[in-house]
């Protein structure tokens, strides 16, 4: 299916072309990642652009970052879709294409003649990806959702922050990344499935599913004992000490719930006397006494310094962390041993840093395509189009 409209490319999925009619976070994580590795995606904007442009801020030269971050590597086309012309244009770049990702509400795309049983009628081995809030098919198909949205109703929200807080949404949007993740999962199924037997297939994907998929452990839970669980800051519901504690200039998470690994944490501490009272002998009891080992444990955490505990914890090999500020967090070793940023020069914004893609093949067999910074709107049109303007 691909055509001579594919630019030179590298990457593990080189040699692929994604028409994309997604918008702001989850059906673009998903078209990212697959141009991370190589895949031609053609980003398809109205008039007015993809709304993800219009998030901030934060800015940079007039350009928000949440745009910049998730359409790194996508060529833009402006079409508006409400012009015969314009979505004639659009049949004939799907015809060009391997894989069409969309995430208008359920129908939209049916009702322009761009659903997946009218392309698939003339191309039986197309993939086609929806994202949605909902789902295709179901009953509340046409409902809206965006991220903190499904947060709340996917049950999500009422376990994060503190017991005594108001309802604490995750910063990150992590409904979206999650989304357009499993979604990434599913056309790399569908591709494999493909070179097998050729077929196509229609991929339904649920921002509310997705974010069910992400709290299997809690769920898991209710659905065994029937028990709503509530906030519970830092701390995991079903191991404890798991939490974070005070120090003098800051917070420690630490997870010392295994036996070896309790006795000497309330050795280091001072605290031997929490190691055989009945309150605390197990994991389990402890979790259920979670307040009061609080209470003794923080009493302690609290005359040392963050660094100086960290060391003192991992010398008894006691797993623990420090909870940095995204500053501490870029001026980290491992951040830096990672080297987990790439620097674009953007036309207008200058030159950005994003967070690159995972290329985790130790012998560099899995490695991502070029990077290219998130295109300017419509700036690719004229280049894509002219070759299907040809008689």
């Amino acid at each position: 299916m691909i055509s001579n409209l594919q630019t030179e490319s590298s990457g593990s999925l080189a040699g692929l072309r994604i028409v994309d009619f997604t918008q702001v976070a989850a059906g673009p994580t998903c078209t990212m990642m697959l141009a991370d590795r190589g895949a031609d995606v053609i980003k398809i904007e109205g008039p007015n652009g993809d709304l993800g442009r219009m998030l901030g801020p934060p800015w940079v030269g007039g350009h928000g970052t949440v745009f910049l971050s998730l359409n790194r590597n996508k060529r833009s086309v402006m079409l508006d879709l409400k012009q015969p012309e314009h979505l004639a244009q659009a049949r004939q770049l799907i015809e060009t294409a391997d894989l069409v990702v969309e995430s208008f509400r359920p129908g939209v795309m049916e009702r322009l003649g761009l659903g997946y049983t009218e392309l698939s009628k003339r191309q039986a081995g197309l993939i086609y990806c929806s994202v949605s809030a909902y789902g295709q098919k179901s009953p509340f198909r046409l409902k809206p959702g965006v991220d903190g949205i499904i947060q709340g109703a996917s049950g999500l929200m009422s376990v994060t922050g503190a017991a005594d807080g108001r309802p604490a949404k995750i910063q990150a949007p992590i409904v979206d990344m999650v989304t357009g993740m499993l979604a990434t999962i599913s056309v790399l199924d569908a591709l494999k499935v493909r070179t097998m037997t050729g077929r196509g297939a229609w991929l339904d994907i649920s921002m509310y599913e997705a974010a069910i998929q992400l709290q299997q452990t809690g769920l898991a839970g209710f659905l065994a004992n029937g028990e709503t669980p509530v906030p519970c800051g830092s701390a995991a519901p079903y191991a404890a000490p798991n939490e974070a504690y005070p120090t003098q200039d800051g917070w420690l998470m630490v997870a010392a719930y295994q036996p070896k690994r309790w006795q000497a944490f309330c050795g280091l501490l001072g605290l031997e006397a929490l190691a055989d009272d009945a309150r605390f002998a197990s994991s389990d009891l402890r979790v259920h006494h979670r307040p009061e080992l609080f209470e003794f444990v923080a009493g302690k955490t609290r005359q040392w310094r963050t660094e100086d505990l960290l060391a003192a914890f991992e010398r008894e090999d006691i797993i623990c962390g420090p909870v940095a500020r995204y500053d501490e967090v870029v001026a980290s070793l491992p951040f830096k041993y990672a080297a987990l940023t790439s620097t674009f020069s953007h036309p207008e914004a200058g030159e950005i840093k994003v967070i690159k893609p995972l290329s985790n093949g130790l012998d560099g067999a899995y490695r991502a395509g070029p990077m290219r910074p998130a295109p300017l709107l419509g700036e690719h049109t004229l280049e894509i189009l002219a070759p299907l303007l040809v008689p």
